[in-house]
C-alpha cells in the first residue's frame, strides 16, 4: 500500500484536469470533484477516483487541492455544509491553486485554521501546455513546514517552486504574473500587426526576435497562436480578465501606478465585450487587428 499522501482534487477544467493526471503519474491516489461528468470520466479513465460531491471527496483525503476560476468558486466550494471547511478532518493540507484576490486567500487560512486546516495559496503560471508538461512556476503563500510538506507534491506539477511569503503573498505575485504576461502579449500582438503590414514574412521575424532580447516565454509559447490564428483557449481571456482586475485594485490598493498595466487591462475587457472572451489569451491580437483594419481574422 502506499505511504504517499491520498489527495482530494477540486476542480478539472483545462489546468486542473492534466495537473490532477500527472499527481496520478507520479504515484498518488487521486479522488476528484468538478461539475463536469465528461471531467470526472476523464480522472477515472486516467487512474484517478470520481467522487460525487465535494465532501465525498474530501472526507478522507490529507491533501486537498483546490483549481478554480475565481474567488467566489472558491468561496462556494471552501464553505458551507457541503465544502471543504466543514467536511475535511483536522490536519488536513488545503492547497488553493486558483488564481483569486490575495485577501480571500488570507480569509480562507482563517477560516481553515479556525477548524485545524492549514492552507497554503499557490498559484500557478504556464498555462495549459505548462500543466500537461508539469513545468508550472508555482508561487506559494502561507507557512513555511506546510511548505515543505506541500513540496513533493508539487515538484510533480511544476519546476519552479517558490514560498513567497505569508498567506495572500503567492496571490499577489501571481497577480504581477498576469500583469507582466498581458502586458507582453499584447506588446506582440502589436509587433505581429505591424510586421505583417509591413510585408515581412512573419514566421522569420518571429524567429529572430525570439532569439534576442525581445525573446519571451510568451512570444515561444504565442507564436504559433499568432502565425496560425489559432486561438483555442489555454488561457481565457475571461480569466485574464478577472486577474487584470486583482492585479489593478491591489494595486490601487497600495498606491502602485499601473499606466501600462491600467491601459491593457482595458483592452482585455475590450476584446471580452466583443464577444472574444472564451479565446486564448493571445486573442489579444484580435483587437490590435481591429483597430490596425486588418483583415487576417477568421
Amino acid at each position: 500500500m502506499s505511504t504517499l499522501p491520498k489527495i482530494a482534487w477540486i476542480g478539472l477544467g483545462i489546468m486542473g484536469s492534466p495537473m490532477a493526471e500527472n499527481l496520478i503519474k507520479a504515484g498518488y491516489a487521486v479522488t476528484g470533484y468538478t461539475l463536469e461528468q465528461d471531467k470526472l470520466q476523464r480522472l477515472a479513465d486516467n487512474g484517478g477516483t470520481a467522487a460525487g460531491s465535494i465532501a465525498e471527496a474530501v472526507q478522507d483525503a490529507d491533501v486537498v487541492i483546490t483549481m478554480v476560476p475565481a474567488s467566489p468558486q472558491v468561496e462556494a466550494i471552501a464553505y458551507g455544509p457541503d465544502g471543504i471547511v466543514e467536511n475535511a478532518k483536522p490536519g488536513t493540507l488545503l492547497i488553493d491553486m486558483s488564481s483569486i484576490t490575495p485577501q480571500t486567500s488570507i480569509d480562507l487560512a482563517q477560516a481553515a485554521g479556525d477548524k485545524g486546516i492549514r492552507v497554503l495559496d499557490a498559484p500557478v503560471s504556464g498555462g495549459e501546455a505548462g500543466a500537461i508538461e508539469a513545468v508550472l512556476s508555482i508561487m506559494v503563500g502561507g507557512h513555511q513546514a506546510d511548505f515543505d510538506a506541500a513540496r513533493p507534491i508539487l515538484q510533480a506539477l511544476g519546476k519552479t517552486i517558490v514560498l513567497c511569503g505569508p498567506h495572500g503573498s503567492g496571490q499577489t505575485v501571481k497577480a504581477a504574473n498576469q500583469l507582466i504576461v498581458a502586458v507582453n502579449i499584447q506588446a506582440c500582438a502589436e509587433a505581429v500587426v505591424f510586421l505583417e503590414k509591413s510585408g515581412v514574412d512573419l514566421a522569420a521575424a518571429l524567429d529572430v526576435l525570439g532569439g534576442g532580447l525581445a525573446g519571451s516565454t510568451v512570444l515561444a509559447r504565442k507564436t504559433d497562436n499568432f502565425k496560425n490564428r489559432d486561438f483555442k483557449p489555454g488561457f481565457r481571456i475571461d480569466l485574464h480578465h478577472k486577474d487584470m482586475g486583482i492585479v489593478t485594485d491591489a494595486a490601487r490598493t497600495v498606491g502602485a501606478a499601473l499606466p501600462v498595466g491600467t491601459l491593457v487591462a482595458s483592452l482585455v475587457a475590450s476584446l471580452r465585450a466583443q464577444g472574444d472572451g472564451g479565446l486564448d489569451h493571445s486573442a489579444l491580437l484580435r483587437g490590435v487587428e481591429r483597430l490596425s483594419g486588418h483583415t487576417t481574422e477568421s
